[in-house]
């Protein structure tokens, strides 16, 4: 069972693609058409949110900041707003990435497991393990003289 995905966009052709790209890419996708539904819709299930900033009801930016009063799930801005100021908006509203449309597919999966990834990195380095657990959790990763770890051909760093 893949990680799942909360799509909140208000258009309807949009979101079953986006839904039909991330399904083949062995995502599970839930969808929402605005930001109420996604509030309603927001599972501790949900592994992503992709999040629309312009929709009827609640925007983008207020269901973000809604989210984040209750939770640290990635969340993706996709939206056509591309100016620099909208950009920071998002970000300082709590997402973590942007992205603008019209927007290639491959840079959209790219970007999710890019988010995904780093949220993994960080709950893994965020354990309730004791220092003797996290040395004998770092010695079976064999981590390499400079603190690094390789996982599947992939160089993770320990700060």
């Amino acid at each position: 069972m893949g990680q799942t995905i909360l799509i909140v966009e208000d258009d309807k052709d949009l979101r079953e693609n986006i839904c039909s790209i991330l399904q083949n890419e062995g995502f599970q996708t839930t969808e929402a058409q605005n930001g109420t539904q996604a509030l309603d819709k927001l599972l501790p299930s949900v592994s992503l949110v992709i999040l629309d900033i312009m929709m009827p009801g609640i925007s983008g930016i207020e269901t973000c900041q809604q989210i984040r009063s209750f939770s640290y799930v990635p969340i993706l801005f996709l939206t056509a707003r591309s100016s620099e100021s909208n950009k920071a908006q998002g970000l300082y509203a709590g997402g973590d990435d942007y992205l603008t449309k019209p927007f290639s597919y491959i840079e959209l999966v790219a970007r999710v497991r890019a988010l995904l990834r780093r949220n993994e990195c960080y709950h893994y380095q965020k354990s309730d393990s004791t220092p003797t657990e996290t040395r004998e959790q770092l010695q079976r990763h064999d981590i390499t003289p400079r603190n690094r770890t390789k996982r599947s051909g992939i160089f993770f760093s320990y700060a």
